[in-house]
């Protein structure tokens, strides 16, 4: 293969959109400080009811952004869900309210401080490791699919 043509392909390989999860859920990127994240949008009320039930692993870099269709203190819960998460809920604005640690396969309520746009779910302890808590603003979060 042509060097040039290499060049070309490893370029569009990365210039290319995220495009869809493993469960067909769109993929966004956003940012949390210089932090980078691929987000799976749940944007749909079958999509968030699924969330992130049956998986056994998910990549340090990827995570799962809830959009609901209104500001509410909506409230996640663990049941089928095999990864402990953390969940940062947010305002319309993308500002982190507050983070809620969840363990696996448990029916506790994780609840938003105050009404929330979104919620954003990573690998446990994801944010308290990069030093992400409330007042944090998560980038991108305005690009974010109009829920259904």
């Amino acid at each position: 293969m042509p060097k040039t043509f290499s060049k070309w392909l490893v370029a569009a390989v990365f210039a290319a959109p995220l495009g869809a999860a493993a469960e067909g859920m769109p993929l966004m990127e956003l940012t949390a400080g210089i932090h980078r994240i691929e987000a799976e949008v749940a944007a749909t009320q079958q999509n968030r009811m699924q969330g992130l039930m049956h998986r056994k692993s998910m990549a340090p870099q990827r995570g799962m952004l809830f959009v609901f269709d209104a500001d509410a203190r909506h409230c996640m819960w663990m049941r089928n869900t095999y990864l402990p998460l953390a969940v940062a809920f947010l305002d319309d604005q993308g500002r982190i309210l507050n983070v809620e640690e969840m363990q696996p396969q448990t029916e506790n309520n994780h609840c938003a401080a105050a009404p929330a746009r979104y919620a954003l779910e990573m690998n446990t302890g994801w944010f308290r490791a990069r030093g992400i808590g409330p007042g944090a603003r998560i980038g991108g979060i305005e690009r974010a699919s109009v829920p259904r």
